[in-house]
């Protein structure tokens, strides 16, 4: 029988703490712990706005106010009201923050490719902390539009593709797929939606519009790792109301038999069945919702 789940859980917490240096006075050796490396980063990957650090990092203000007025000592912070909402405080890197933060960015590379190299399984790992990450990140989840093009979408479509492949009995071929054109999934036709755990895509899905009152829910989907945190309906929740957004008035989508959850997802949120609408050969349920 295996040790019980709090000792399991207990010693992932000991182990992790151990191997990032979370309890070392000088994170990857730069002098500094790490909630100061945090704020660092944070602000050198764009989150400028204090409060919005705070809330993302879990820090208290009176922590929050100490570590920032030590970046600000070292000369790699500044601080300043934001110019739209004086209650509101800005931090940006100065030079030498923008080089530290540059050094630390090595550094955490250099680090993660030394875990991978000690993996005997990197793909069972790499699967293990994006599980982790996911379940223990799911309140940080972000739904943000993208461009269908990007980089971040196009991630998400290749492993939604892959899946088909997998799952279809007869494979799936996108070039015969009814695949939507990325000029109807961006405004005014449509949209596009990635969901965002910590900067990482762990799902999406698509507004297909043609400018009139009706359009297609296309390409949902959500990461394994991800699957259960109750996205996939936060997805479709965040499609319909950016559908009335643009005046849209009638839904559709289709799907296959094999995506059982699919299913039971449409089913279980207000959509009713209707007959074949389009000539694509690879799903065999329709559906529709009136908006």
């Amino acid at each position: 029988m295996l040790p019980d789940p709090i000792a399991r859980i207990r010693r992932f917490n000991r182990v992790v703490t151990a191997e990032v240096g979370a309890l070392d006075t000088s994170f990857l050796g730069r002098g500094r712990p790490l909630g100061a490396a945090r704020v660092l980063n944070a602000i050198g990957q764009g989150c400028g706005d204090v409060a919005r650090i705070r809330s993302r990092l879990g820090l208290d203000s009176g922590l929050m106010s100490r570590l920032l007025r030590g970046l600000e000592e070292e000369g790699l912070v500044e601080t300043s009201p934001d110019p739209q909402d004086a209650r509101r405080r800005v931090a940006r890197l100065t030079g030498a923050g923008r080089e530290e933060f540059a050094t630390y960015e090595a550094l955490s590379n250099e680090q993660a490719g030394s875990f991978l190299a000690r993996a005997a399984r990197s793909e069972a790992l790499l699967d293990a902390m994006d599980l982790v990450a996911s379940t223990l990140g799911r309140g940080r989840v972000t739904v943000e539009e993208a461009d269908p093009r990007g980089a971040d979408a196009c991630w998400c479509l290749g492993a939604y593709y892959a899946e088909l492949g997998r799952r279809f009995a007869a494979g799936f071929d996108v070039g015969r797929s009814r695949d939507p054109e990325a000029e109807a999934m961006v405004r005014p036709r449509g949209v596009f939606l990635l969901a965002m755990s910590d900067g990482l895509p762990v799902g999406c899905v698509g507004l297909k519009g043609s400018g009139g009152p009706m359009a297609e829910v296309k390409r949902l989907w959500i990461a394994p790792s991800a699957r259960g945190l109750g996205l996939g309906r936060r997805l479709m929740d965040e499609v319909e109301a950016a559908a009335r957004a643009l005046d849209i008035t009638t839904l559709r989508l289709d799907t296959n038999g094999a995506l059982g959850e699919a299913l039971a997802l449409y089913r279980g949120s207000g959509w009713r069945e209707i007959e074949r609408f389009n000539d694509d050969p690879y799903p065999d349920h329709f559906f529709e919702k009136q908006l």
